[in-house]
């Protein structure tokens, strides 16, 4: 059981003996996230779980997951797969995770489902990039990232659980990607997080700034990332605000190597807060991963101003308070991407993180648990 675990971690706080941050049962506790203690937030980590690269069911190879949903109906899990109908057709998969108050033992991959273009047909090579799902009251959300290469869209559509389409949500005047790079989304920085908030409506994160936007992260300033606000019964949009991306936390060994820093996810706590990962990397480093708490409250609604970079209006982000460093904490986060709330089997309230591996061998897909003890909602 964790208390037990709990105990004797504050026994060796008590008695001086070593403490290792990553221990089970560690906690991580904001009391009170922007100075508002009614949206405090304390965790216990619950340990990892890694599935290989390569490893395949029933002959299709898993990996790219980029979103996790919990499924109540089931208390199973479902994981989108970033794959672009290469390595099989765009699909996710389900998941059974064996969490519980004495930490993560396992995840199998029961199955995999095939997402339908409107046509009621898989996705044809490179003409989807999913990033993010999620579980609404009439079918399952998910988001593509396009491709601004291929001049493709992002989108938001909904899905039956079989994976066939059912709709796809309005974009906004200023996303679609240009052949000039003068407005729109960046390749493989769009539509990278879903989050329903208590009320109904759907935010739509991108993970970097739109070209009229301004830059993308660099080590030496942030980016404005736009957060989509959506009526979800009409798929129309309400307002929009501005997400700041913090910058590159940390420089490659060498002068060419690549980094990098993007919102990677989001999810709802409830009508106001959300949290949201950000995600670092250098190469020769790894990654960086920090889960920020963002309250939507007092931002400016954006959805009038065609550029960030240019407006003279003035403009107030999203607020947005750390919650938690992965690494920081011991742990040795791979390209988390995914992020859920769920309830174990023995009834503990539970956050799952899940890595997108990239399809990389030198990559795993992997998982973090964490006991929710307190969050807003």
């Amino acid at each position: 059981m964790l208390k037990p675990i709990l105990s004797a971690v504050a026994a060796a706080f008590l008695f001086g003996l070593p403490v290792h941050a990553a221990d089970i049962g560690t906690i991580i506790d904001v009391p009170c996230p922007f100075g508002d203690c009614n949206a405090g937030i304390s965790l216990a980590y619950l340990g990892s779980y890694d599935i290989p690269t390569g490893f395949t069911e029933n002959g299709v190879e898993v990996g790219g997951l980029s979103g996790i949903e919990f499924d109540p109906s089931t208390g199973r899990y479902i994981s989108i797969s970033d794959d672009r109908s290469e390595k099989a057709p765009a699909r996710f998969y389900r998941l059974d995770i064996d969490v519980s108050a004495e930490g993560l033992k396992g995840v199998a991959v029961l199955d995999h489902v095939t997402l339908q273009d409107k046509d009621g047909q898989p996705f044809a090579t490179k003409k989807v990039d999913a990033e993010s799902i999620r579980l609404g009251r009439d079918g399952i959300y998910w988001s593509s990232e396009g491709d601004g290469k291929a001049l493709l869209p992002p989108f938001v559509r909904i899905a039956n659980r079989a994976g066939g389409y059912m709709r796809e949500f309005s974009l906004p005047d200023g996303f679609a990607p240009t052949a000039d790079k003068s407005t729109g989304i960046r390749d493989n920085l769009a539509f990278e997080g879903l989050a329903f908030l208590s009320g109904g409506d759907l935010i739509v994160g991108t993970e970097s700034a739109l070209y009229q936007d301004g830059q993308i992260a660099t080590l030496t300033g942030g980016a404005l990332a736009r957060l989509i606000r959506y009526d979800v019964a009409t798929g129309e949009p309400k307002a929009q605000y501005v997400y700041p991306v913090s910058p590159i936390p940390q420089a490659p060994p060498t002068a060419n190597g690549w980094n990098d820093s993007g919102l990677s996810e989001i999810i709802g706590l409830d009508d106001h807060h959300l949290l949201a990962i950000e995600r670092g990397y250098a190469q020769g480093i790894g990654n960086t991963i920090v889960i920020n708490m963002v309250d939507l409250d007092g931002a400016t609604d954006v959805s009038n101003i065609p550029s960030l970079a240019k407006t003279d209006q003035r403009v107030v982000p999203v607020r947005k308070a750390q919650i938690m460093d992965l690494r920081a904490l011991g742990l040795a986060p791979d390209n988390i991407e995914g992020i859920a709330f769920g309830k174990a089997r023995d009834g503990t309230d539970v956050l799952i993180l899940v890595a997108d591996n990239n399809f990389n061998p030198m990559q795993k897909t992997q998982f973090f648990a964490f006991k929710v003890i307190r969050r807003p909602s």
